[in-house]
């Protein structure tokens, strides 16, 4: 049972992990964004939704080598101690 507990910890930090950058750059480009838009008065609620899909998908094409090294090392990690989890 514990053993699942532990997994389980792992997996949603992983998860916690590799969606940040991604947020995190969407939140950035909301943010200023909303600055600008504060600043000039434009009150546009479709003006954000292009520039932070075009930083999500850099922060994707940017950080997505070292996403898919860590699933694969977690996943490779997994399958390596498999046979501790069934008893």
């Amino acid at each position: 049972m514990e053993y699942f507990v532990g997994l389980t910890k792992q997996t949603l930090f992983l998860s916690l992990v590799l969606t940040g950058p991604p947020v995190l750059m969407a939140m950035l480009v909301g943010l200023v964004i909303s600055i600008i838009q504060a600043t000039t008065q434009i009150q546009e609620q479709t003006l954000t939704f292009v520039p932070k899909l075009i930083a999500v998908v850099m922060t994707l094409a940017l950080a997505g080598p070292w996403m898919v090294t860590q699933l694969v090392t977690f996943t490779s990690s997994i399958f390596d101690s498999f046979a501790g989890y069934i008893h």
